[in-house]
């Protein structure tokens, strides 16, 4: 779906990492750039700012950050705004007929206005239908801790919140359903409290890692993040940068190693005397470690503390 105007709300989200992706992405006044995950519109609008001739493509699954984007860039004629998943990159662009972008730039993980909506169903501080769909379709998490089985609730919990406590919680989420059903934030962060070791309660929220697993495995987010990346990287011109940004170590260890992969040349086994494989590297890191917050940034926004930012260059079209 592309949109042109329409009314807008408030969308309060503050852009992390803006100034070290601003630099990443080394904008060209007549490129053409994808913010991915445009959200408010902190980071597109940083985008436009250093286009003279350029056309920003803004996507978002979220209808409430769709309706924020067409006030924000109402009138703007080189703003496109999609409502879809960056993992549809291929087909936005056909739709948009653009053949190859110079940027793109995807900001991984719920937004603060997801967050601090408390209707969205996504924070554990607030009371609330248990929903966490970004995009405001499909399954929500309620569907998820009602109906799935304990060994696929502990895996959800393991594998996308890195619990340790996961069998504890999804044997109590058992029988805590089998009583009522579970429909509210806190009644499923109550639930997961109690499950919780007495030890360990006060060592940050224990519902934290519960909360994020759901949200992950409501929205795909992993399967998601994986497609898009190879979308992304296939949609650059030879000199496009990809830059991303991650909040948890999931994230952060697939973009990791898929731009590893990208940069990575001869494949053939370390005793060949010679290469045999022909492979060339098709991207060049523009960062060598990850960018991360500052100090000052840390202060005046603390959700950028576990932000980090990787970027690459595609030097080559892959073989």
């Amino acid at each position: 779906m592309i949109f042109e105007d329409g009314d807008a709300m408030e969308f309060s989200h503050k852009p992390v990492l803006l100034q070290q992706t601003i630099e990443a992405l080394a904008i060209r006044p007549e490129g053409i750039y994808v913010d991915g995950t445009a959200g408010g519109g902190g980071h597109s609008a940083a985008i436009l700012e250093r286009l003279s001739g350029g056309r920003l493509i803004c996507v978002d699954q979220d209808p409430d950050a769709i309706a924020v984007l067409q006030e924000r860039f109402a009138g703007k004629d080189n703003v496109s705004i999609v409502r879809s998943n960056f993992s549809e990159m291929t087909d936005i662009l056909s739709q948009l007929t653009v053949a190859a972008v110079d940027g793109v730039l995807l900001d991984i993980g719920v937004s603060s206005h997801q967050l601090d909506t408390a209707e969205r169903g996504f924070s554990y501080h607030y009371e609330a239908p248990l929903d966490m769909r970004m995009s405001q379709s499909g399954r929500t998490a309620a569907d998820l801790v009602n109906t799935l089985s304990y060994q696929e609730l502990a895996h959800i919990l393991f594998t996308y919140g890195e619990e340790k406590f996961a069998k504890q919680i999804a044997r109590a989420i058992e029988r805590e359903r089998a009583v009522t059903p579970i429909t509210t934030t806190l009644q499923l962060a109550e639930i997961v409290k109690a499950a919780y070791p007495p030890a360990k309660r006060h060592d940050k929220h224990p519902a934290r890692k519960t909360f994020q697993a759901l949200r992950i495995a409501v929205n795909g987010e992993l399967d998601r993040l994986s497609e898009g990346l190879d979308k992304a990287f296939a949609a650059l011109k030879v000199g496009g940068r990809l830059a991303v940004i991650t909040f948890h170590s999931l994230e952060d260890r697939m973009v990791k190693q898929r731009m590893a992969s990208w940069c990575t040349g001869c494949t053939c086994p370390k005793d060949f005397p010679v290469c045999v494989c022909g492979k060339t590297p098709s991207a060049r890191l523009v960062l060598r470690k990850p960018a991360e917050a500052s100090v000052q940034e840390l202060n005046d926004n603390p959700r950028s503390r576990s932000a980090k930012l990787r970027c690459c260059e595609k030097i080559k079209e892959p073989e």
